[in-house]
């Protein structure tokens, strides 16, 4: 009676269930970090993952978490690959029944005094897995310098997939990016924090915001500094929190320092906008007699506590870019 069903079980003994995964319109595919602390989402190119990518490594674009090329399956394809297999284990089950149920009742006698038959209600059912279909489109396309492999986020990456490089001038203008995004998202923090906690908090809180965007910019050109200065040597430690040891440092190495790349009053204008960064950071942002010396700034008098503005902050973003487009340029220069 269960002769087929025993026959497709012992097919299924030892089987797996493969299950596609469909690339996004633009042929990329999803993958996910496996570090639970992570559990980043990102694209790559369908042709590199099979080309270029390599099955001993793959790394996290925003972490850097390390793990083998079949770690990386998103969650909700692990889910449906599971679903998946249930429906084509469940099917084959059902279709062996149903097809030994058919079988059992053809050989049983007509008009014989006792009559049984077999019965397994639905039709067939499929024993074919569907593809797992891709998530919405990535707006944030990204080609590795080093290795050339194409992925795709949402927000920022840090890291290639494919090699794990760390690319110096992606990082820096993510950086300046997030840092553009705080100082316009303010009116909308705002908004949102007077309704769920008054109009105390939400002050406190914005100007916390766009003060850090000044730490934020001298460390992120910093690093960039320390990053894109490797190929000419080793600098002096926290060689780059300093404007002028900045400059000097770039002179050295092509002839140029940043007063090639900004004006006379951006620079003075960006120091004191270093200046107020090294008071936030080590005297609340209380003006003291050192800050009036080093950056001439006479707007204030000691004891006072400065202000910085949205304004504050899109200036030195954009002398940042200025600089970081002039030194990538004496780079590029000195490579060729």
């Amino acid at each position: 009676m269960f002769e087929d069903l025993i026959k497709e079980m012992n097919r299924m003994n030892g089987q797996s269930v493969s299950v596609e995964i469909e690339s996004d319109d633009k042929g990329y595919i999803d993958k996910q970090c496996p570090n639970e602390d992570c559990e980043f989402i990102f694209k790559v190119n369908k042709d590199d993952w099979a080309n270029i990518f390599k099955d001993e490594a793959v790394w996290c674009p925003l972490c850097r978490h390390e793990a083998t090329s079949d770690k990386w399956f998103t969650i909700a394809q692990v889910e449906h690959a599971k679903a998946e297999a249930l429906a084509v284990i469940k099917g084959k089950i059902h279709n062996s029944l149903r097809t030994g149920a058919q079988k059992f009742n053809r050989r049983q006698p007509k008009n014989s005094f006792i009559s049984m038959s077999m019965k397994v209600t639905g039709g067939t059912k499929r024993t074919y897995t569907i593809p797992a279909k891709a998530a919405e489109l990535m707006q944030l396309e990204i080609q590795c310098e080093e290795c050339e492999s194409r992925f795709a986020v949402i927000g920022s990456a840090y890291f290639c997939p494919a090699c794990g490089h760390n690319s110096v001038t992606r990082t820096f203008h993510d950086s300046l990016r997030k840092i553009r995004a705080k100082k316009d998202s303010l009116d909308v923090v705002r908004s949102a924090l007077i309704e769920s906690v008054g109009k105390d908090e939400a002050e406190l809180t914005c100007r916390s915001l766009i003060e850090t965007c000044i730490g934020d910019g001298v460390v992120a050109f910093q690093k960039y500094c320390e990053g894109m200065y490797q190929r000419f040597g080793t600098p002096p430690f926290n060689a780059f929190q300093r404007l002028d040891q900045t400059s000097e440092l770039w002179k050295k190495a092509f002839q140029e320092g940043l007063d090639s790349w900004l004006s006379e009053d951006e620079l003075r204008l960006l120091g004191v906008l270093y200046q107020k960064r090294h008071l936030l950071a080590h005297n609340e942002g209380i003006i003291d007699k050192k800050y009036t010396q080093k950056s001439g700034d006479q707007s204030y008098k000691e004891g006072q506590r400065l202000i910085i503005s949205p304004k504050d902050v899109e200036y030195m973003v954009s002398c940042l870019e200025k600089l970081a487009h002039g030194i990538e340029t004496g780079c590029s220069r000195i490579q060729n």
